[in-house]
């Protein structure tokens, strides 16, 4: 008995296994996408509100913008992005929330990639807003909308509507890790919801006085714009479509290398 219990007792303890980058970011990911589905008023005001904006565009003012009745043809791609921006712009209230109430402080005790959970919105807020692109699609294509597009020229689209999702995604991530508070969050993340205003979303950039048409005409939203558009209608995009790629690029990388600093500095500061 005695034998037994010493060689028991010689049997060393089974070494935990680490735990992945890949892994802690797929359990962030789906606690990410949990908290969006239960959050069933945050997601139907993604949705509702560009639906709104397109309906009031092209049944109130469109008679007015176009009065060939053609306006939506026009306005959509730049209602599509305005929706991507609404949906995008709670991330930077999440990761604030996640900042401020102390549960990454928990997470940096845990054997786990306590980054990840910046990922984890930034991939469930491209989830989210897919599935919100695509019901404001199917509304538009009910009001009149006829892209003429093929297959290909389609899956362009989606994947241009995609990488501007993740690029403002990662944008909004930042806002929120710098934020003092979701509040000061929620206040930054509004603000950048007026660059599709001054672009070609809305209206051709040569109908505007000489100055803003050169803003317009030099802002990351205009070239995204023009390059869906121009997708959807089974035209070539030109030279719109390498620099919707340089901006997205650039505002990815930009906003990811801010994004990392500003949470290695939290975690410096605790």
């Amino acid at each position: 008995m005695t034998a037994l219990s010493a060689t028991a007792g010689s049997i060393p303890a089974r070494p935990e296994r680490p735990v992945t980058p890949f892994a802690s970011t797929r359990v962030f990911v789906g606690r990410s996408i949990r908290h969006s589905l239960r959050d069933v008023e945050a997601l139907t005001m993604a949705v509702v509100l560009p639906v709104m904006l397109m309906l009031l565009f092209t049944f109130v003012f469109g008679g007015a913008l176009d009065t060939g009745g053609g306006y939506v043809q026009y306005v959509v791609p730049g209602i599509i992005l305005l929706c991507a921006g609404f949906g995008a712009s709670s991330t930077a209230v999440d990761v604030a929330r996640d900042m401020s109430d102390g549960i990454v402080d928990r997470f940096r005790t845990m054997p786990l990639r306590s980054r990840g959970v910046i990922t984890g919105h930034v991939v469930a807020s491209l989830f989210r807003n897919l599935l919100a692109t695509g019901v404001v699609i199917g509304v538009a294509l009910l009001v009149g909308f006829r892209p003429t597009a093929n297959l290909l020229q389609w899956a362009g689209a989606l994947g241009m509507v995609a990488l501007f999702i993740l690029a403002i995604t990662w944008l909004y991530a930042g806002l929120g890790l710098a934020a003092k508070s979701p509040t000061a969050a929620s206040s930054y993340g509004f603000a950048l919801l007026f660059l599709p205003y001054l672009s070609s979303a809305f209206v051709p950039t040569d109908t505007m006085p000489t100055w803003l048409r050169w803003v317009a005409d030099n802002q990351p939203i205009t070239p995204i714009i023009e390059t869906i558009r121009a997708l959807l209608f089974g035209r070539d995009p030109g030279s719109d479509l390498w620099w919707a790629l340089g901006w997205c690029g650039l505002i990815i990388g930009a906003a990811y290398v801010w994004a990392a600093w500003l949470f290695r500095r939290s975690a410096g500061r605790r």
